[in-house]
């Protein structure tokens, strides 16, 4: 059969016109979804990294700036500092897609992950060599109190840190209550924002008569005894899995495992100080499955906060 060639230019038209009109009605391919997937979402823009964090003292921002700085040389980005008022609100920070990088506690990673937010937990902070992942929350009382244990506790006026917090709220009250007392009821619980005013406030014995707070901060005062301390998985570095894969690789590589002479050997001046020095060793890896112990306690307390 011989073909028309008088209709080849419509043929090739109605052609042109087929390819137009599903290019039009399918804008997205498997291949745009991967690709969009790789390329993954900042908090902001691709140029800038927010690191978000909940001040547990009035240094918080000057003992984080190196390890900023060291994020900020490795991956050449920006690296944004961004300070919640509380857990409350780096939890819905998190949830919202407003962070790309943070300094959890494990209560707050918990609960963040409980209530959507896409987070992978990279390291923890230790502050000495040999030291595992992990920290203590300290019962205190004012030095020459005659509370000697938890029990003495009960009807007092006890300080805690905020809510939300692991070391400052969820551990002292799961240890409260088995000791039989009611973190709500059998005591009046004053809630301090901070680990060091929760120190200062128990130290002065006028707010508080008793307290909670990590180790850290209660090492600081010479005002405070403690008489009870458990360990806490130690607070978690996460990431947020929205970012594009490979920078998600990128930074579990340098996190996971990294030394304060490694920060100072990248060039990061400010790490070479006292202030930073006793507040950073290293990082050691933790994962996802480390903070089953605070879910277990979430489960036995019913604590309202584990719901976020």
């Amino acid at each position: 059969m011989k073909l028309n060639t008088k209709a080849w230019p419509a043929i090739a038209a109605a052609a042109l016109l087929t390819v137009g009109l599903a290019a039009c009605s399918s804008p997205s391919t498997a291949d745009d979804t991967a690709a969009d997937a790789s390329a993954g979402t900042f908090a902001v823009d691709e140029n800038t990294l927010v690191f978000g964090v909940v001040p547990d003292s009035v240094d918080t921002e000057t003992n984080y700036q190196p390890l900023m700085d060291y994020i900020a040389e490795e991956t050449g980005k920006t690296v944004e500092y961004h300070e919640s008022t509380d857990y409350a609100a780096l939890i819905e920070a998190a949830v919202a897609g407003k962070i790309d990088v943070a300094s959890f506690s494990g209560f707050t990673y918990v609960t963040a992950t409980n209530n959507g937010a896409a987070l992978t937990p990279i390291s923890s902070i230790i502050t000495e060599e040999g030291q595992e992942p992990g920290y203590f929350s300290q019962a205190i009382v004012p030095k020459g109190s005659d509370i000697t244990d938890l029990a003495g506790f009960k009807g007092k006026k006890v300080c805690f840190v905020d809510p939300s917090s692991t070391s400052g709220y969820l551990f002292p009250s799961y240890n409260l209550l088995n000791e039989g007392i009611d973190p709500e009821t059998d005591v009046t619980p004053v809630f301090a924002g901070k680990h060091d005013v929760s120190v200062t406030k128990t130290g002065e014995g006028v707010e508080c008569e008793a307290g909670f707070a990590e180790d850290s901060e209660v090492e600081k005062s010479d005002k405070v005894e403690v008489i009870s301390e458990t360990m806490v998985p130690g607070a978690p570095i996460v990431m947020s899995n929205t970012l594009p894969e490979e920078l998600q690789t990128q930074l579990t590589d340098i996190l996971s495992e990294v030394t304060i002479d490694e920060i100072i050997a990248a060039g990061i001046d400010s790490a070479d100080s006292d202030g930073f020095r006793s507040v950073f060793f290293a990082t050691s890896p933790v994962d996802d499955e480390y903070y089953d112990t605070i879910r277990d306690i979430c489960e036995k307390t019913n604590a309202e906060q584990c719901q976020g």
